[in-house]
């Protein structure tokens, strides 16, 4: 082999791990979270007015992170060469121009390619995406020079696994909350914490004013400016940006109770009990639904019980959603509830957690347990306090999270090898004993 065949192979298997690593992470990341990355999708349609499409939001996050992971395995072990080397260039050259335009106009404030586990600005999308483009460009010239995990007689079980294992898992996180979670308001986050920003390390901001005498314009600070002096006239307030300086993780957090007359006809008054939430010693349950009309009422019944729980053990139980009033009060007489309703930003519900409706429990600030819908404790599982009771108790998420990533990456990896033995043991032998045998017909013939 010459040294530029040498130079082409390193090229070549160099772009193929960077390409099928970043498509497998993007992937995984999105099958995680497909909520989140519906969310995304919506985004990007607001942006482009075509809000009307919506409705696939959730199709095209499935579908997307299902392809994205499988290009990233497909290249990775070298299955499907050549048509997998066409797609992955198709893909980047439309993404290089997509995240191009998105960079220089800024419709969405990030890509979302990797959702909430790593975010980078769209100017870090666009150069990510250069490298990637300059990757998929040598694997398609030479994409018969990518090494092969399997031999072509297993390429479609192999195929068909990695297809399976990525919807079914991407269905998981559909139906409960994201296995591995990446979001700030995640199980043991302090959110008083998490909401504050250090002293000196925010926003900072300098003001100016502009005052006009006799036709000319003269800049002023606040603490300089005419104010005083009748003959300057105020033209404009110019706010510059100095730094950008630190954002909070969470900057939404908000909840505002609502009182109802007792007929749920009309709203008294409103109290933002934020403060009162994060600061309670005892335990606080949050009932989330973004929307109630779009909220599954199969579970209602559930959460009636760990409302009647709470109320039987001191504990406090509030509904969060960020529909209007008048469809808060239409909602809560057609199905007899009496939930304490709060108002709280829409996004910021979708945020905490992804089913609608979820459960989330507080203990001063801290997010001790949060549960999908399907998955609330029923009652039957309610008999005790909560401090002794597994559902009351403050896990280590990131032994959990590690744990979950090792078990992913055995059920994953496990029976590709081990179709990697059977490809080994049976179709690389049976070629071995055929290529013998032709050694032994041609030497008899000599």
């Amino acid at each position: 082999m010459s040294k530029k065949d040498i130079l082409i192979k390193i090229a070549v298997e160099i772009s193929r791990v960077i390409l099928g690593v970043t498509f497998i992470f993007s992937g995984f990341v999105k099958a995680v979270d497909p909520y989140g990355t519906a969310y995304k999708i919506e985004d990007y349609l607001a942006a482009f007015n075509l809000s009307s499409l919506s409705f696939l939001a959730m199709t095209g996050s499935v579908v997307q992170s299902i392809v994205e992971f499988a290009m990233g395995a497909c290249m990775l072990f070298g299955l499907y060469r050549k048509w997998n080397s066409r797609l992955t260039l198709a893909v980047m050259v439309f993404m290089t121009l997509l995240t191009l335009y998105l960079a220089i106009n800024d419709p969405v404030e990030d890509c979302g390619c990797f959702g909430d586990a790593l975010i980078i600005t769209n100017w870090q999308t666009f150069y990510k995406n250069l490298v990637l483009l300059a990757c998929s460009i040598i694997v398609f010239i030479y994409c018969e020079r990518i090494s092969n995990f399997f031999t072509g007689k297993t390429y479609w079980l192999a195929f068909l696994y990695i297809f399976i294992f990525i919807g079914l898992f991407a269905f998981r996180n559909y139906v409960l909350d994201p296995l591995i979670d990446f979001r700030p308001y995640k199980i043991g986050a302090n959110l008083p914490e998490l909401m504050d920003v250090e002293e000196g390390k925010g926003r900072h901001e300098e003001t100016t004013l502009v005052y006009a005498k006799d036709g000319v314009e003269k800049e002023f600070t606040e603490e300089n400016y005419p104010w005083e002096d009748s003959t300057w006239v105020f033209v404009r307030m110019d706010t510059k940006i100095i730094n950008e300086g630190v954002e909070s993780p969470i900057k939404d957090f908000v909840i505002n109770k609502l009182s109802f007359n007792p007929q749920k006809t009309e709203l008294l008054e409103q109290e933002d009990i934020t403060t009162e939430v994060l600061s309670d010693t005892g335990y606080v349950f949050l009932m989330i639904t973004p929307l109630l009309e779009k909220m599954n009422d199969s579970y209602l019944s559930v959460f009636e019980d760990v409302e009647t729980y709470a109320s039987d053990y001191g504990y406090k139980f509030y509904c969060l959603t960020a529909s209007p009033t008048d469809e808060i009060m239409s909602w809560a007489n057609e199905n007899v509830i009496n939930f304490e309703f709060c108002s709280m930003d829409e996004r910021a519900l979708k945020t905490m957690i992804r089913s609608n409706p979820g459960l989330i429990l507080f203990k001063n600030g801290v997010i001790i347990n949060k549960w999908a819908g399907i998955a609330v404790p029923e009652e039957s599982d309610l008999a005790k306090p909560l401090p002794e009771l597994p559902y009351g108790q403050l896990l280590d998420m990131k032994t959990e999270d590690r744990k979950n990533l090792f078990y992913i990456c055995v059920v994953f990896f496990l029976p590709l090898l081990g179709l990697k033995g059977f490809d080994a043991l049976v179709y690389r032998r049976r070629k071995e004993t055929a290529e013998k045998q032709e050694e032994t017909g041609e030497n008899i013939t000599e």
